[in-house]
């Protein structure tokens, strides 16, 4: 008999765990309150770096670790979309002005200790910088290269999934809110029934997920002619790391605040001009550049940091993937898949698994 499943939350999460169970077999069906587009998800709001190195600044070697082998994952992911993304595997650059230097100190440190192998990082000079990015050679004397790092362009992920979703046979319901998910059972204006349930909703589920909260995180899209980059740019700073990441037909993402607020209005006046100030003092040709969008959501965040799977015959929530959606997901996603198959947690991810009592 083919088993049934209802997805609840129609993030990157949400998306994937749907693809990847459609693949095995399953009956899948998708509810959202949200449209295909996905404009209220965290997903939406997002640079689409996948640099699990560089993330060692802040996050714990788990994260360090789901990022390596989703890099792993990400290619086949891309061959099974119905139409392309775009993805680039040209590393990432970190830099930082005199007087940050410190940071990239830190950072070089931080990696050097808890790297997995010795040739995820190089320290390159003006010259070397040059190489990477032309434009740049004039501007910083010294940074890191992380060459295996990757990044994509996130709303075109969307756009590719939602397209896959509907040629791979997935039922979705959208516009849809949802008032209980339980064990076999998802209940909004009707009642639907699976074999198993999947909790994706991120902060929407809070009232099942007390600890969890919102990460308000804020960017921007810039069209900037004058700026020729080809890889991520993260400058380091002793509050917070910004980056610069490029889109085609020169539009950057330049982001992301980590405020402890839930709050989703609007873009703040301070974090836009530390956003704009940061994307200036890397390429002075951001000056002439035109600003497309502004975007703000709440990440879903638990204590640690760190992402859970609580879990429980018929139903798992898996949650508190932070500001590491494209990072983690498909590492994810194949742990989950390994749960349903083994019944038990798999090994290497046996710490991100918890029971739910009922």
């Amino acid at each position: 008999m083919t088993p049934s499943a209802g997805i609840v939350g129609a993030g990157i999460m949400g998306r994937m765990l749907a693809l990847a169970l459609r693949r095995k077999g399953w009956d899948v069906t998708l509810f959202d309150r949200d449209t295909e587009h996905g404009t209220q998800s965290c997903t939406w709001t997002g640079a689409g770096m996948i640099a699990p190195y560089c993330e060692l600044e802040a996050a714990e070697q788990l994260i360090t670790a789901l990022g390596v082998r989703s890099m792993d994952l990400w290619p086949d992911w891309m061959q099974h979309f119905a139409k392309p993304v775009y993805y680039k595997d040209g590393g990432s650059l970190v830099v930082a002005h005199p007087n940050d230097r410190l940071e990239l100190e830190r950072l070089k440190r931080r990696v050097s200790d808890n790297a997995p192998r010795p040739d995820i990082m190089r320290e390159i000079n003006a010259a070397q910088i040059g190489e990477l990015e032309p434009e740049l050679a004039e501007r910083f004397s010294s940074g890191l290269y992380f060459p295996f790092e990757q990044h994509l362009d996130n709303r075109d992920l969307l756009h590719a999934m939602a397209t896959t979703l509907h040629r791979d046979g997935v039922r979705w319901i959208t516009g849809v809110e949802i008032q209980s998910v339980n064990a076999g059972r998802v209940e909004g204006p009707d009642t639907w029934s699976f074999d198993w349930v999947f909790d994706c909703r991120g902060v929407g589920a809070k009232e099942e997920l007390p600890t969890l909260r919102g990460v308000r995180g804020e960017l921007l899209y810039l069209h900037a002619p004058e700026v020729n980059l080809s890889r991520p740019v993260r400058i380091m700073h002793p509050r917070q790391s910004i980056y610069i990441v490029p889109r085609p037909n020169q539009i950057y993402v330049v982001g992301a605040t980590a405020i402890e607020s839930e709050d989703v209005r609007e873009i703040t006046v301070r974090s836009s001009l530390e956003l704009l100030s940061a994307a200036y003092t890397v390429h002075t040709g951001f000056a002439e550049a035109r600003l497309l969008e502004t975007s703000v959501s709440a990440r879903p965040a638990l204590p640690d940091n760190l992402p859970r799977f609580f879990v429980r015959d018929g139903l798992a929530r898996i949650n508190g993937l932070y500001r590491h959606g494209f990072l983690i997901a498909p590492a994810l996603c194949e742990l989950m898949l390994s749960y349903l198959d083994r019944g038990t947690a798999p090994e290497d991810g046996a710490k991100l698994f918890e029971q739910e009592t009922v």
